[in-house]
Formats: C-alpha cells, structure tokens, sequence
C-alpha cells in the first residue's frame, strides 16, 4: 500500500480529519482496493509524522463508519459495506480480477524490500547491482554519443535483436569458449526476461525445476506462473549435486549459476562442469545457465561456461549486463539451438516487440571500444576492496554471533546466524534504523537464520556504517 502524502500540520483542519479525508480519497479513487490490508498504527503514525493517538482517532472513526474493518490477528482492512454506496463514486472492486491472473504476486516481503529501496534515505546492505559511484560516466557517455552519431533512425529491430550486437556478443562469447553464430543469440530486455520467455514458452504446466535449496530463482514467481514445482538438490562446495536426479517421464530441467552463485556464492569447478554435461547429455536434461556475475572475478578467472561445452546442446545460455555494467539499460542475452531462438523470438515480439533499439546501439558502441575491458578491470579492483572490507567488518564485528562465505566473486555474502536471533525482527528493526537487508527466507523458504548481503552496492564505508548498526541491533536481540 502506497503512502506518499503527510497531513498539513499548518491547516486549520484537525490532522485527523485530514488523514480521514486522505482515507477516503485514495479508496474513492481505486489507489486502495477492498481488502487491502493497512499497515500497522505505529507504521501510519511515523509515515504522517503525527502521534499515534491521532491515526487511532482517525482508525477509530473509519473503523465505526464502516470504511475499515478488523479482525484479530488479521490487521485493519479497507471493507465492503454501506459506505461505499454512500460515497459520490461506488469504488470498483479489482479484487477479484487481482487475485484472478496467471502471474503470481511477488513475496510480500520482496515487494516491501523493492519499495524501500526507492526511498533513497537507507543503507541498501543487501542490493544486487553496483552502486552509483562505480558508473563509468565518461565512458558510457562516450558509447552515447557513438551510437547518436551512426543512429538513422528508432524503429523496430528484427525479432533476434539488432544483428550487430548479436555479431559483438559472438565475439566475446568466443573469449569464454562458446562457439556460436548470430542466428543463435536473443536479445532480452535482461535475464529475467529471458527466464520468463523460457517459462511461458517451453515450459508445460507441473514441469519440475531443479535448483539448489537457497536460490535466486526462488525470489521469483516467474516459473510459479506456469506451475513449476522446484525440486531441491542436495548442495556441496561446487554447487549442486545433479546425481539426485531421478529419471522420469515428465519435463524438467536444471537452473543453475554456476559461476558465483545468488546467494550462496559458489563456484562449480571443471570437472563437476564436464560430469554435468555428460550426465545432461545422457538423461536428456535441459539446464538453464544463468552467468549474471560470470565478468565479476575477483580472485581468479573462473572455469569456462557449462555452454563453452555443450556439444549436445543442453544449455539454454543467460548473459547480461545488469550486473557487471548498467541494469538500466534493460539487456541481456540468450544463446540456444536456433529452433530454441526462434521459438522464443517469436513469443517476445507478441510480449514487446523488441528490447530497447537505442540500449541496442549503445551496448553495442560500448563492445566495441577498447576501453571496455579496461573498465571491467578497474571495475574488479573497487569490488575486490569492497569484498575484503566487508570480511575484515565482519569478523570484527559479527565473528561472535555468524558464519558466512568468503566469494570469490559475484556480489554476495550468504550469513547465516546463531538461533537465538531473530532476522524478521532485524529486518524490521534495520528498517527502523535505516538499513535495508534481505532476509534468507527471500531465496529459501527454509533458510531462517540466514541474511544475504551485498558488498557491490554501498561504499566500504557506508557498508561498515551499516554493518554497525546491524550488528548492534543483533547484540541487543541477545542482551
């Protein structure tokens, strides 16, 4: 539920009466459907910067019209009844036809997360992308200019992708092994893009996804829209173990990151890269390889892509620049047989017609100066920093009450802390506070103790501020 207005504490109209009128507008008008649920008094009474006696006066009085409705341990609700017939406007109920789509609703938890991190004012501990600082500005307004300067015009491309860009992404595909042509790549609007096109398109309703127990695809509801069922494998120091498998007759496939993983961190060695290929090869198995952070080494160049050796064509290859460039630009890249291409080609242009023309022509400027490569070293090096900080912060300041991973790679730091605390309070209390972290339960509904954290967002400094103040909310959960 939106709220982006604060009674005029100057107004000769009760703040009461304001919130009230409030109330009643944003339901008038449909902002606020019945049987949204309100959040709690405390939460109205900081947003509106007013006591909280005045949100109960105001509750109260909506609550004995009939505007509102509450049940114990249900919350307070916007409610059908008598008032609504005497308003000017009866409120369309969407409810129903809300609750009534194939796509699911997001976790409610990653829906408050994605609101709060459009706040500004926070400390965003676990945010998956590089932060501000590290946008190569001059760079990237270089490719700009380049691409303004070749533009003859903005129309449609061809269901592919523009064939440049696909021709540049052959050629550095061919730096990490993957052999391919232009008429085997698409061009999405991201990864995620990608997964859903795979989802509505290939995907029959009940087929089994395997992933690892804690897993970036879990924070989704793309493949729940078709009605995948995950199947969890068991997990060791190279990522999953694929050999539980089990044969069957019905469809499914394998999602993995093998190269630093979302969030666990891991990295699938060679030889468990080879032994998946062959047994995929051999039962049939589709994988989906998601390499978001495949750019963002640290330590040591990485194994090459399950796709570098795909000889039987198993692997459905995801790439993007979200991670390791701009995820504003909204590309990312898919790489299969070309019956798979052009299957998918297909459904996205019925869903948009084609990714962005001018992030196209952009990307494409920027593969092709020579200073890219330069960039994603240096871009290495800051992450690198950012990475040891955020071990040394941690020792120092959790070493008492957590465990955790040192990645090679990628972005994140899964912890996982002692029983005794409690991670739905710390997720709300940081709020409080004004830290913003993602809790384990957002990737595995199992994974309770656990805390994904992000050293690739927030400065070292901002990051060690922000890890303070968690861990001072922690020790005060233990006092």
């Amino acid at each position: 539920m939106e709220l982006n207005w604060v009674p005029d504490s100057t107004a000769t109209i009760p703040m009461y009466q304001q919130i009230i009128s409030y109330f009643l507008a944003r339901i008038q008008t449909g902002d606020w459907l019945i049987g949204d649920q309100l959040p709690t008094q405390r939460q109205l009474a900081a947003q509106f910067g007013v006591n909280r006696s005045t949100i109960s006066q105001a509750i109260t009085i909506l609550l004995a019209d009939g505007v509102l409705t509450t049940d114990h341990g249900a919350g307070t609700r916007i409610a059908s009844n008598s008032w609504s017939v005497m308003m000017a406007h009866d409120p369309m109920n969407w409810q129903d036809y809300i609750s009534s789509g194939e796509f699911v609703a997001n976790q409610p938890v990653i829906q408050r997360i994605n609101d709060l991190e459009g706040r500004g004012d926070l400390i965003r501990m676990s945010t998956g992308e590089l932060g501000p600082d590290l946008y190569p500005k001059a760079f990237i307004q270089r490719a700009m200019r380049q691409a303004a300067d070749q533009l003859t015009n903005l129309n449609y491309l061809p269901p592919l992708g523009l064939q440049a860009l696909r021709e540049a992404l052959v050629q550095r595909l061919s730096k990490w092994g993957i052999v391919t042509t232009p008429d085997n790549v698409l061009i999405t609007s991201g990864s995620l893009q990608s997964l859903q096109l795979i989802a509505v398109s290939l995907l029959e309703k009940g087929a089994t996804v395997y992933t690892t127990p804690a897993s970036y695809l879990k924070s989704l509801r793309v493949l729940q829209s078709v009605n995948a069922q995950f199947s969890e494998l068991p997990v060791d120091d190279n990522g999953p173990q694929y050999w539980h498998i089990k044969p069957t007759t019905h469809q499914r496939l394998l999602y993995t990151i093998p190269t630093f993983d979302n969030p666990g961190g891991t990295v699938m060695d060679a030889q468990r890269r080879q032994d998946l290929l062959q047994f995929a090869k051999t039962h049939q198995l589709p994988i989906i390889e998601d390499t978001a952070y495949q750019d963002i080494w640290l330590d040591e160049r990485p194994p090459q892509p399950l796709k570098a050796n795909d000889i039987a064509g198993n692997v459905l290859y995801l790439g993007s620049i979200s991670k390791s460039l701009a995820p504003g630009m909204r590309l990312g890249w898919l790489v299969g047989s070309s019956a798979i291409i052009k299957r998918l080609a297909d459904v996205k242009m019925q869903t948009d017609y084609g990714a962005s023309s001018l992030s196209q022509q952009v990307l494409t400027a920027i593969f092709a100066d020579a200073d890219y490569e330069a960039y994603l070293t240096e871009m290495r090096a800051a992450i690198r920093v950012r990475r040891d900080n955020a071990q040394r912060e941690l020792e120092r300041q959790l070493g008492d009450v957590a465990t955790w991973n040192r990645p090679s790679g990628g972005f994140y730091i899964w912890v996982t802390l002692t029983p005794e605390i409690s991670v739905t309070k710390l997720f709300n209390d940081a709020v409080e506070a004004g830290v913003l972290l993602n809790p384990g339960v957002v990737y595995d509904s199992h994974a309770t103790q656990q805390i994904r954290l992000s050293y690739g967002y927030e400065t070292s400094e901002r990051f060690t501020e922000g890890l303070t103040i968690i861990a001072e909310l922690i020790h005060q959960q233990l006092r």
